[in-house]
């Protein structure tokens, strides 16, 4: 243990250990030392897990990273599947497929569709298109080693200065994969999963590759899913202190959508669809390749990160109109980070700047039964970012830093109108600026413990999901917060904790509504809201054996003195949400034991608060056997209670009390199972 400890400080990821042996045994370490550090050189372009949680530490704020290890014990195939046990993170799947409600803090709160409001990366290049909106369908949780999770400001280090944070998928490299992988899953509504990798290295170079397929009939009608994904990476090693990376992701993805029903068609029928999304046959199908590269030279306690993107996006989008929208969105980033002491003190500096551009064509046509029919409107659209970003940490006792930064960002959306109808001119160009600064703290009780403190300020420009979802274009304004955080994290006898209380005053909060109906009206900023919450992450393990794990979340987000809603809740997130599995796990790799997610009040489907979705409770029961090598398996029930439940809603003004169609059913009594083959 003492010579294992000595070699892990040596490579970097944890301190050295001082110990006292004889010259016999100095010398037989001297020698195995030398071995196993030519063996385990460092990855300059993508961290260990070990070092990003080492890394992710020094964040003085709400922060998590999910080891893959922990979601591939079962079903592992929407992000709430991989993110469902994130403390702060509110995610459900609209209709059980990928597409999902994805929301951190209020971030996005009124957006029922795509993702905004969160910054999503792959391997620290951004996912998101350049006017802020992304797909779900973009990343692979089985390509993943780790995740990263940054609740509002403490992504600034990523340049992100969202109300939500970011969310950053790893992949993993020759270094860390299997050789060889394959995965396979099946289960209910004609789910269908199959993943396989393959990985390899040498002194210099090494590479990963993974192809996957996804198809179901879905729970309810009108719900079929079939996606293909290829993720791959290669990295070569230029010297001792260079290291280039290059990226390459394909998706192909087709998705029928069954739309939303009324309260009483969930409660009598939840497997029924939308009658509107049957007749025009409502549909989301995309293609996308993306490719990036990221080159880290390091040379003593400093680096430097260069990183470069493009993608290319084709949508056929079938909903109230035909959308077909072709996208190209590239850009760069320059990070330099220095761990170089300041006053004899320790120090961290990190630097970055971020320039990014999308171009799209936006078509649109009426609906014939999911065909193109006359066209309605044609637009040019573009989006340019500028981020200038900087954060330095100082330790002003030996624990305790206190951190500073902030962003400069610039952000330009450009529409142009092509189709000009009854003469009418809908172009667009407008300017953001913003500001985002951010003050903090960090107190290291012991080695295992911490307690944290911020005040930051969040900027969101628009996307032209917000400037051109409803009938005519709507010149809105940027959305700003300044959020105050204080929580703790750590780890003592067992028992692992993470809780952070938060409180943002949010201007001019971005919220698109839709009619009862579910047809887009248009976005409108809120003069004044709040966005206040707890977020708790608790795991204990009892008996040796027996982890119970749990997450809770408190939303309360609300209007402020609004002239139309008056202090009334924002609708959309349920107001206390809780997640637990108690799993027993034997030495040998075999574990069981149940699970449950509960949402106990009711919450608002509309600001006015006229319409509620109902409280529910959700049982589940997981076993299976997994160990690093050979052959794993599990089976997983999910609500096993058949409960009748909405997942998510739709979010609009006001319902006047009148039932809506505006409830997204959750999947029904289902069992999956899979099994896994590693080298």
């Amino acid at each position: 243990m003492k010579f294992q400890n000595s070699i892990l400080g040596l490579c970097g990821v944890a301190g050295a250990v001082t110990f006292s042996v004889s010259a016999e045994e100095a010398q037989q370490i001297k020698t195995l030392r030398e071995v196993v550090v030519v063996g385990q050189e460092p990855i300059l372009t993508q961290p260990s897990i070990e070092t990003a949680r080492r890394r992710i530490n020094l964040v003085p704020g709400g922060v998590d990273v999910i080891d893959a290890e922990t979601y591939k014990t079962g079903r592992a195939t929407t992000l709430q599947d991989a993110l469902g046990f994130s403390p702060g993170v509110f995610v459900q799947p609209k209709f059980g497929a990928e597409e999902a409600r994805l929301s951190i803090r209020g971030s996005g709160i009124q957006r029922t569709f795509h993702l905004r409001g969160i910054k999503l990366m792959q391997d620290g290049v951004p996912l998101n298109l350049a006017d802020g909106s992304g797909d779900f369908q973009a990343v692979e949780p089985l390509a993943a080693r780790y995740i990263e999770v940054f609740r509002g400001a403490n992504a600034l280090q990523y340049g992100s200065t969202t109300l939500g944070g970011a969310i950053n998928f790893v992949s993993p490299t020759g270094h860390d994969a299997p050789p060889v992988q394959a995965r396979l899953e099946t289960g209910s509504f004609g789910y269908l999963r199959g993943q396989a990798s393959l990985a390899g290295a040498n002194k210099r170079s090494d590479y990963y590759v993974s192809l996957s397929h996804f198809s179901q009939d879905g729970f309810r009608d009108h719900a079929r899913q079939k996606n293909q994904r290829l993720f791959g990476n290669y990295g070569l090693r230029l010297n001792d202190n260079l290291e280039t990376r290059f990226y390459l992701s394909y998706v192909n993805t087709d998705s029928e959508l069954p739309g939303n029903l009324t309260k009483a068609e969930l409660e009598s029928n939840p497997r029924l669809a939308a009658p509107a999304n049957i007749t025009g046959n409502y549909k989301r199908d995309f293609t996308l390749t993306r490719v990036s590269n990221k080159t880290v030279y390091h040379w003593g306690d400093q680096r430097l990160e260069a990183m470069l993107f493009y993608s290319y996006k084709d949508l056929f989008h079938p909903v109230f109109q035909v959308l077909d929208v072709a996208s190209h969105d590239y850009g760069a980033e320059l990070r330099y980070i220095s761990h170089a002491t300041l006053g004899g003190r320790k120090n961290i500096l990190t630097v970055g700047f971020s320039p990014g551009r999308g171009t799209a064509k936006d078509d649109r046509f009426r609906n014939v039964n999911g065909a193109r029919g006359a066209r309605t409107n044609e637009r040019e659209q573009t989006s340019v970012n500028l981020d200038l970003y900087a954060e330095n940490q100082h330790y002003i006792q030996p624990a305790t830093a206190l951190v500073a930064g902030a962003q400069l960002s610039r952000a330009s959306r450009k529409l142009k109108d092509l189709f000009l109808a009854d003469g009418a001119d809908n172009s667009l160009n407008k300017v953001y600026y913003g500001v985002s600064p951010k003050l903090g703290v960090r107190h290291e009780i012991n080695a295992q413990s911490q307690v944290f403190a911020n005040i930051s300020r969040s900027f969101e420009p628009p996307s032209f999901g917000e400037l051109s979802g409803g009938p005519t274009v709507t010149p809105v304004r940027q959305q700003t917060a300044t959020t105050l955080e204080l929580g703790t994290r750590g780890a003592s006898n067992g028992i692992r904790w993470d809780a952070a209380y938060y409180y943002a005053r949010v201007k001019d909060e971005l919220l698109s509504l839709t009619d009862p109906r579910g047809n887009p009206l248009g976005t409108i900023n809120a003069d004044a809201t709040l966005h206040q919450g707890v977020e708790l992450g608790l795991d204990a393990t009892l008996f040796k054996r027996l982890v119970f794990r749990q997450t809770y979340m408190w939303n309360d987000f609300r209007f402020r003195n609004d002239p139309v809603f008056g202090n009334k809740e924002l609708a959309g997130i349920p107001k206390h949400f809780y997640r637990a599995d108690l799993v027993y796990r034997t030495p040998e790799g075999f574990y069981f034991g149940p699970n449950v997610e509960w949402s106990p009040g009711k919450y608002a489907v509309d600001h006015a608060n006229t319409l509620f979705a109902d409280a529910y409770a959700l049982l589940g029961f997981k076993l299976g056997y997994r160990v690093d090598k050979g052959y794993a398996w599990f089976i997983e029930g999910k609500n096993l209670t058949n409960e009748k439940y909405a997942a998510s809603t739709g979010v609009i003004a006001n319902a006047r009390g009148l039932d809506s169609r505006q409830f997204l059913p959750g999947d029904g009594r289902a069992v999956y199972a899979g099994v896994e083959w590693r080298m």
